[in-house]
Parts: C-alpha cells; sequence; structure tokens
C-alpha cells in the first residue's frame, strides 16, 4: 500500500468472524502497519454494530494510536437466530429484513460516520467494507434471497455516496467495496454450490488485500471482487 508513514494505523471490524480474523492475521504477520487493531463483539473493546457509542469509542481508541491509514469493515449477516434467505417473496418479513438492514447497511454507514472523517487528508487511506456479488442488481438473474441482497445493494449505494463526500476531504483516500468470493465460513458453508471455487478464509484475505495495496484514487467509490475485477452495480 503506498504512503504508509511512520505510525499508520490499519483496523479490522468484524475480527472474530473467518474473513475478519483471516485478514487480522494477515495484517499483523505482514508488518506493513505499526498498529492494528481488531474489534468485534468478543475483542477486550467490543463493538456493536446497532450500537452506535460502540463504534465511535472503538474509532476513538484507534485514532488515538497513529494515522488511520486502512479500515476494512469484514461484519454482515446472512443467516441465523431462526433467520435464512428468502427463496421467495412469501418469505419475506419486517423483521427479518430490518435485522439485515441493520447490520449490513446501517452498521456500516455508521462506520463510515465515525472512520471517515479520521482518514488523513493526505496521502493514500482506504476504507473498504465486505459487499457481496448477490447485492449487484444487474447481476441478479436468479432472484431470492430479498433481504441479503436488497441490504449489500444499499451498502453499495452508502459506499458510493460516501465515497464522493470523502474525495472532498481527502483527495487521495478510498472508499470501495469489496466481495470477497465464496469463502469457507459459517457464513457460507450451508449455501456454497458444487462447481464454485470455494476459497479459504486466508486465501479470500490475501486477495483482498492484494487488492487493497493495488487500487489508486480513480478507484474510490467502486466495487471489486477479490481478483480486482469491478463488479457491476
Amino acid at each position: 500500500m503506498e504512503s504508509i508513514v511512520a505510525g499508520s494505523v490499519a483496523i479490522v471490524f468484524g475480527a472474530s468472524g473467518g474473513i475478519g480474523a483471516a485478514l487480522l492475521a494477515a495484517l499483523r504477520d505482514a508488518g506493513r502497519f505499526d498498529t492494528v487493531h481488531g474489534f468485534s463483539r468478543r475483542s477486550v473493546v467490543p463493538i456493536d454494530l446497532t450500537d452506535e457509542a460502540s463504534l465511535a469509542h472503538a474509532v476513538d481508541i484507534a485514532d488515538k494510536s497513529g494515522d488511520i491509514r486502512l479500515v476494512i469493515d469484514a461484519t454482515g449477516f446472512l443467516h441465523g437466530q431462526g433467520m435464512a434467505p428468502e427463496k421467495t417473496w412469501r418469505a419475506l418479513g419486517a423483521d427479518e429484513l430490518a435485522h439485515a438492514f441493520a447490520l449490513n447497511a446501517i452498521g456500516p454507514a455508521l462506520l463510515m460516520k465515525h472512520v471517515l472523517p479520521k482518514l488523513p487528508r493526505t496521502g493514500k487511506a482506504v476504507f473498504a467494507t465486505l459487499s457481496a456479488r448477490v447485492g449487484s442488481i444487474e447481476d441478479n438473474r436468479l432472484g431470492g434471497w430479498y433481504s441479503y441482497r436488497a441490504s449489500k445493494a444499499a451498502l453499495n449505494q452508502l459506499v458510493r455516496t460516501a465515497a464522493i463526500e470523502l474525495s472532498r476531504r481527502a483527495p487521495e483516500a478510498l472508499c470501495i467495496a469489496l466481495h470477497p468470493g465464496t469463502v469457507a465460513t459459517p457464513l457460507s458453508d450451508s449455501f456454497a454450490k458444487a462447481g464454485l471455487d470455494v476459497l479459504t478464509p486466508a486465501q479470500s484475505a490475501e486477495h483482498l488485500l492484494s487488492v487493497i495495496y493495488q487500487l489508486d484514487v480513480d478507484a474510490t467509490g467502486g466495487f471489486f471482487d477479490w481478483r480486482g475485477d469491478q463488479v457491476p452495480w
């Protein structure tokens, strides 16, 4: 990653998940950053995407340790707590929709609210959030998965909008959405189809970091997969 300066800080939100933990380990092993923070519901400083104060507190702690140059939001919700991806509109429910949007769109938006003003005004800095290819409206040819698709599409719009505002404050900073691929984690294990290329969390993390390091400022507001290819909106 370009423009790493002394005291640079990286943060992973969702650091207890499969991809988040792999990203945290890869960042710490690589030694590119002086300090790497990992936050999750189970971290020493816990976060809750539905509790804005917890997100603000975590960002403030990280900001005190140096210039924040990389923030990766590896949070997300697909199924659990009696909820599963909807195969038909007959399965739609207000509570399920609200829960998906709270974790996949609103929570990350609040992270951007508190993180983006902390990024340095000069030099490369990146906020990257894990979206999903199924959030692409143009690429949707199978239907289903209403809550997940819609909440990730909302996340993509939030990223695009925030990137425009960020460019006015920090012209060299990036705000991007990333598709990590199909990864062997509890989130996707039940839904991986035969024939798909399934990555380990470590492989996905390696690819994602490579994409982040290679993208330049012209990529801000974009949506990219783990290979670095642009994903249609």
